[in-house]
């Protein structure tokens, strides 16, 4: 069975290698793209991968009502993927969406959402395999070592700090481990900020720089023992596996998943 795909942003990094996933995938089908500035133009040879028969649209109200589709891939913003979410699930599309930078009481509320409609939703703070792997062995080394920092490392065009990936880690280190105040009880910053978010006793430090792709390392510290676990996505091509994983599964759902992890068998 094909599966007929929207692309929010499909002219965005992320969204142009979604629309590269598409194409290269046999039961993908590309229905549209939204982007308000390529609105009319063909998909396919705006992001350079040739004609799909896919047009842009200029918003995602206007992609639900015109076209058919089982899913929706979203990588836009955070201040207006909720919205997007909602319209989607009015419309009986299942959203896939890698945004980052929503709340708690976002993500409950559309978890509710979710559940009255009986509709299948992910949200994945990070869909390249390797970073879910880096999180569960992170929450596994957690219950040994409860001394922990994170240094989450993306590109300067990056909206929200700290990033989705870090916060999911530290929700996931948190339920493993004990909250504990770390470093020296009379530790002083003498510039506001310099050690970084405070997560239940521990830090997560967020790092902005151009050349960066998304990186992340969690540092565990025990007498006379450093553990590190790390991971590099090099390029945007490294989260296709996750995206094209999660497309396929929300079909079968009827509930909001909340993690890549959640849908993997490890």
């Amino acid at each position: 069975m094909s599966i007929r795909v929207i692309v929010a942003g499909a002219n965005g990094r992320m969204g142009l290698e979604v629309v590269k996933l598409i194409q290269q995938t046999n039961h993908f089908t590309l229905a549209c793209g939204v982007s308000r500035s390529q609105a009319g133009k063909d998909v396919g040879e705006v992001v350079g991968v040739g004609k799909m028969n896919a047009p842009f649209v200029r918003s995602v109200e206007e992609a639900l009502t015109q076209f058919p589709a089982d899913v929706m891939v979203d990588f836009t913003t955070p201040h207006v993927v909720q919205k997007h979410m909602e319209l989607a699930i009015e419309a009986g599309v299942r959203p896939v969406v890698g945004t980052s930078g929503l709340g708690e009481q976002e993500i409950q509320e559309l978890k509710q959402t979710c559940k009255d409609r009986r509709m299948g939703a992910i949200i994945a703070p990070n869909f390249a395999i390797g970073a879910v792997l880096m999180m569960v062995f992170a929450a596994q080394a957690a219950k040994y070592m409860p001394h922990v920092e994170v240094i989450e490392m993306h590109h300067d065009q990056k909206l929200d700090a700290p990033s989705g990936t870090s916060v999911k880690t530290a929700e996931l280190i948190a339920a493993n481990r004990q909250e504990i105040k770390q470093g020296h009880p009379e530790e002083k910053e003498m510039i506001t900020g310099a050690r970084g978010a405070d997560y239940q006793g521990f830090r997560i430090h967020s790092v902005r720089l151009p050349g960066l792709v998304a990186h992340q390392e969690v540092l565990f510290g025990g007498a006379g023992q450093l553990l590190t676990i790390r991971h590099d996505s090099l390029n945007r091509e490294s989260f296709m596996p996750g995206v094209k994983l999660a497309v396929e599964k929300v079909m079968e759902l009827d509930h909001l998943v909340y993690g890549l992890e959640n849908i993997l068998d490890l």
